[in-house]
């Protein structure tokens, strides 16, 4: 591999390291969303918990959740690892 293409691999390198922690930001923001949300539904009433503020509450914290695991999937270090091997 020539020095531009090891260039470019390095830069992208980079950018995957800046997605790994924006990923984790976002994460962290879902995860506070996510805890407000469940804390609202642990608030409201026992008798409302079950009808349609309840339901959307706990659906929108299963969403939340979702999201979460699907940010937890995602490996940027196995990339990063990828493009090192690309440049040798």
């Amino acid at each position: 591999m020539n020095a531009e293409r090891r260039k470019k691999i390095s830069e992208l390198i980079d950018i995957a390291n800046d997605l790994q922690s924006k990923t984790e930001e976002l994460k962290s923001e879902i995860e506070t969303l996510r805890d407000e949300e469940q804390e609202y539904y642990d608030n409201i009433p026992e008798s409302l918990q079950g009808g349609e503020k309840g339901d959307k509450a706990q659906e929108a914290v299963s969403s939340l959740e979702t999201a979460i695991s699907e940010l937890e999937n995602f490996d940027f270090s196995s990339i990063a690892d990828s493009l090192e091997s690309a440049k040798e």
